[in-house]
């Protein structure tokens, strides 16, 4: 019997709402399902994914990683894992670095064999990649195997990516394919195989309004899959229809219900009724001890008006749907995060975005070439992760010395 925990969608680094605690919660998250796994002896943590937010995480996001990791390995618990979208590089990838240090597992093609079960690995592949794949494994003489990858696939709501494909050509059977990408937990069989997402452990999204946790994943005769929450930061969801006169004092009657202190509180506004300032009523949600409060009125955008229902309350939701739809090459993400991430000053955007850009077309002229099948699907296509793209966050009003204190590894040395 091989009994491992199944997590992903980490995205150690992301700093929402450009709230530093929140970028402290979402590595607090993967330390506790790490200290799960040492608790409980697992045989294995695997991680399916966007360990990291982005492609240059910071300093202290790296640091902090490996305290975590050092701790699963110091329990001898193996660290598996495969690259995901938001973290992919060019290059070598961060998962290498810990690999190289002892501390993690790259899968692959070939079997990483723990207990009786035998677990490969497929790295992120965009859209337009996916006919060029052979799924070709090497053969294990395990009782079990398992497949590691990321992406959106079918029989999933929004799936780009069909399972049942890999898993009819792959050269090896598989008893479980375990997923990330999706933030949302799910688990369906595709003929005789177990095919399941473990969810995000800390909400990258006002629409995660469900409960974050991870799956625990049994392989024996058959497989199990069962589901364990985790204790994170409290998310606030008001949800209020305002009635003909009612207005800003109703909304904040139904806010001050709530126990808000140290929580995210999202408040969603419809009906009919007055007009509501939004900042009076997170103003007042954060006298009484929220973190964050965001206020998001759909009475102000209608269907007549946009096609898209943008939410307020995550502004790079919109944005990140945008982007997702349109296509671009890694090299032109790449370009996105520096403009859009919290790491690079205003005053250094212009420069960095210069030198981004001609490192790129040296290494590749065609390096900005548009990822045309994803363009052409993008209108039949959403997101089921609204925060699962290269989106980075707002550019932070920060000095130089804030950027060169959020310097990359490859910028420290």
């Amino acid at each position: 019997m091989t009994r491992v925990i199944h997590t992903g969608d980490t995205h150690v680094g992301y700093q929402q709402y450009n709230v530093p605690d929140r970028r402290d919660d979402f590595l607090d998250a993967f330390r506790q399902v790490v200290r799960d796994a040492i608790e409980d002896d697992a045989d294995a943590v695997v991680h399916a994914g966007d360990l990291f937010h982005d492609r240059r995480p910071a300093l202290a996001d790296i640091m902090g990683t490996l305290t975590v990791l050092e701790e699963l390995s110091d329990a001898n618990i193996p660290f598996l894992a495969v690259v995901g979208n938001h973290e992919a590089k060019r290059d070598a990838q961060w998962l290498d670095l810990y690999e190289s240090l002892g501390l993690a597992t790259r899968l692959s093609d070939e079997p990483t064999v723990i207990g009786d079960t035998a677990f490969y690995g497929l790295d992120f592949v965009p859209r337009s990649q996916h006919d060029d794949l052979d799924y070709d494994f090497a053969a294990h003489d395990a009782d079990s195997a398992a497949l590691v990858t990321h992406g959106l696939f079918q029989p999933f709501d929004y799936g780009d990516w069909d399972a049942d494909e890999i898993l009819t050509e792959s050269s090896v059977e598989f008893d479980a394919m375990l997923l990330g990408d999706n933030h949302d937990p799910g688990k369906q069989q595709v003929e005789d195989t177990w095919v399941t997402y473990c969810g995000s452990t800390e909400r990258a999204s006002a629409s995660e309004r469900e409960d974050r946790g991870y799956n625990i994943v049994t392989f024996d005769e058959e497989v199990r899959i069962t589901r364990r929450g985790l204790d994170t930061r409290e998310f606030v969801f008001v949800d209020v229809d305002l009635g003909p006169e009612e207005g800003v004092e109703r909304v904040r009657s139904r806010v001050g219900q709530h126990d808000l202190e140290d929580a995210v509180v999202i408040v969603s506004i419809s009906g009919d009724g007055d007009p509501v300032t939004p900042a009076s009523v997170e103003s007042f949600a954060l006298d009484r001890g929220a973190l964050v409060a965001r206020v998001t009125d759909h009475r102000e955008i209608t269907a007549e008006e946009h096609e898209t229902d943008i939410s307020f309350a995550d502004p790079d939701d919109a944005v990140t749907e945008r982007v997702r739809d349109l296509g671009l090459s890694e090299a032109a993400h790449d370009i996105d995060e520096t403009i859009r991430a919290s790491k690079v000053a205003d005053a250094n955007v212009k420069d960095e975005v210069e030198r981004r850009v001609r490192e790129l077309l040296n290494e590749d002229s065609d390096a900005f070439a548009a990822d045309t099948a994803a363009s052409d699907g993008a209108a039949d296509t959403a997101s089921a992760d609204e925060d699962d793209t290269d989106d980075g966050e707002a550019v932070n009003e920060a000095d130089e010395t804030d950027g060169e204190n959020q310097a990359s590894v490859e910028e420290f040395l």
